[in-house]
């Protein structure tokens, strides 16, 4: 007689298994808490989305078996494979690989493009249970397209599912190190454009995830937070995936110990090369380099609220301080004896002389699709003989990633400026030009490259992100278990066109079942849409409904509500 089938899952209530957690709050976020916020944006304007995890929805633990089932650890040695599923730095690394598709037609492929036709777009996903219910209904073909909060947020569900505690860490202009070197290459043509080349990259934000569990390879003193990746970066072990990496092997350097140190070490403290490549000789020239600008704001979700937790201490030591920099020299003595260089080798080009002038973007007004963008550039002489300074500006479309797209502006000026003189100058980029090009994303950056007569270029930067219009959402009543509450959208166009293809998604664990798409009518200039929808709530608690407006001109704009529901 079949009674049913018994899994056995990770248990952190109890003090023998390697994810024990001790402290009861932080299980009930870490491991109980079926959605959250993931932060975005950039180190000027941090932002929050919301997100559903849904771990605990119907058919969601088949789903995540079935993801180890299809790994190519199983595929290769299913006995072994499922006699290692005890420990959770196998099971980790295993779904770090999983849930990216690139090796092994994993959950979710990676689009970092701009166009997202023939799936949708990463910014449109607002939970991870229509994501995996949607891989196991199409005969596990990876759902397009996903970036790296997707599969962090992904990630997150299954790992939770599975009884380990899980959280999302968002690292601001974070390092993609391609050549394992601890520095990063930025490079501009000699008219401020910037340019793709190399491996290396800086990205806006990142996302990526903890793990809570013990290191038994590694010594007690390695236990606790562990780092793991879902998104396809570089290879590991000839495949896509990352970690665990020890929170405090990370911290102290220990870039020789598994897994993938290295590279999250760089994404948290590369130091940044600008350089400036003149297409024409093929010469690149360094003009700058810095130590503190790689690995801002790095954060996470505090326990039982919304608020934002500054852990960029839990990775590193104060920027700046004689402790940091000890730690970099002994990572890249590490890394030295593996990739061919030492710690004592100048890991920065020689630049021979100190800038003469100095400068900054300000923003001047708001930051919203559809008005213009509205900058100050503030050039200021350092030196006490007067300059003549030429600078080539450009504004380009990016992608999080700092991937350029498609350039919307260019101007150039002349100024000179006297002895320790501070000028300003006005920049804008009306909505005409840059609303063909900008992707889901919302994303530009604005580039000085500036000549100085007889001295260094200097290189001025500013990526910049929109704000969508406000999506207002009200639940109008009290919200029972099993009895229907209203919940009513508003969206204003704020521009002065009409506004096409108006649709209306909702979703929340508990809330409904499974996603609710209502099609609007087209929105004139200055025009609200009111859109009445009900929600019958099946279990109480505190449940997060988001809703996400889309139409021609403003793909993704979104909303979340807490609800608390009672029986």
């Amino acid at each position: 007689m079949n009674l049913g089938t018994f899994v056995l899952l990770f248990n952190p209530w109890s003090s023998g298994d390697d994810v024990f957690m001790s402290d009861s709050t932080e299980r009930k976020e870490y491991l109980l808490e079926e959605f959250g916020i993931v932060f975005v944006g950039n180190i000027n304007r941090i932002s929050k989305l919301g997100w559903n995890y849904g771990q605990f929805q119907e058919d969601i633990l088949n789903i995540c078996l079935t993801i180890l089932d299809r790994s190519l650890s199983y595929r290769k040695d299913p006995v072994t494979d499922v006699s290692r599923r005890h420990d959770p730095k196998y099971v980790g690394r295993v779904l770090s690989a999983m849930v990216n598709s690139n090796d092994d037609n994993g959950v979710i492929l990676g689009n970092w493009s701009g166009n997202y036709t023939g799936g949708s777009s990463p910014s449109s996903w607002n939970g991870s249970v229509e994501i995996l219910k949607k891989w196991k209904d199409s005969g596990f073909k990876p759902v397009k397209y996903g970036q790296c909060w997707v599969f962090a947020s992904v990630l997150t569900t299954v790992l939770r599912c599975l009884g380990i505690p899980t959280r999302m860490i968002s690292n601001f202009n974070s390092a993609h190190d391609a050549d394992r070197n601890l520095s990063v290459d930025v490079y501009y043509d000699t008219s401020g454009n910037p340019l793709n080349m190399g491996g290396d990259s800086i990205w806006n934000f990142h996302v990526w995830n903890e793990s809570w569990f013990t290191r038994s390879d590694l010594g007690p003193s390695y236990n606790g937070w562990q780092i793991l990746d879902a998104t396809p970066q570089e290879r590991s072990a000839g495949i896509f995936q990352c970690g665990p990496a020890s929170l405090k092997a990370i911290k102290e350097g220990d870039v020789d110990l598994d897994f993938d140190s290295p590279f999250v070490f760089a994404e948290v403290n590369a130091d940044r090369i600008t350089w400036t490549y003149d297409i024409q000789t093929r010469e690149a020239k360094p003009i700058s380099s810095e130590t503190k600008s790689i690995g801002q704001f790095t954060s996470t979700k505090a326990i039982g609220s919304y608020a934002r937790v500054d852990v960029t201490n839990d990775y590193k030591y104060s920027e700046g301080s004689q402790k940091e920099r000890e730690v970099f020299q002994k990572a890249r003595a590490k890394l030295g004896r593996v990739h061919g260089f030492g710690a004592t080798t100048e890991r920065r080009p020689k630049i021979d002389q100190k800038p003469e002038i100095s400068g900054k973007f300000k923003v001047d007004g708001s930051l919203e699709i559809g008005k213009s963008v509205s900058l100050i550039l503030v050039l200021r002489n350092l030196t006490s003989v007067a300059k003549t300074v030429k600078a080539n500006m450009t504004a380009w479309t990016i992608v999080y990633t700092g991937k350029p797209i498609h350039e919307v502006w260019k101007d150039s000026l002349s100024v000179t400026l006297a002895s320790e003189e501070e000028k300003e100058f006005p920049v804008k980029i009306t909505y005409a030009e840059y609303q063909q090009h900008l992707t889901t994303d919302n994303m530009i950056r604005v580039t000085a490259l500036c000549q100085v007569e007889g001295g260094i270029e200097v290189a001025v930067e500013r990526n910049i992100t929109l704000d969508n219009p406000d999506l207002v959402m009200q639940v109008l009543g009290d919200v029972k278990v099993n009895e229907a509450v209203n919940v009513e959208v508003i969206f204003t166009n704020p521009i002065d066109q009409e506004v096409t293809d108006c649709v209306l998604l909702a979703e929340g664990s508990d809330l409904l079942r499974g996603k609710l798409k209502i099609e609007l009518p087209s929105l004139k200039p200055r025009q609200s849409s009111k859109v009445p929808f009900e929600i019958i709530p099946t279990k109480s608690g505190t449940k997060q409904l988001l809703v996400n407006f889309s139409c021609d001109k403003f793909p993704d704009v979104k909303a979340f509500e807490t609800i608390h529901v009672v029986n």
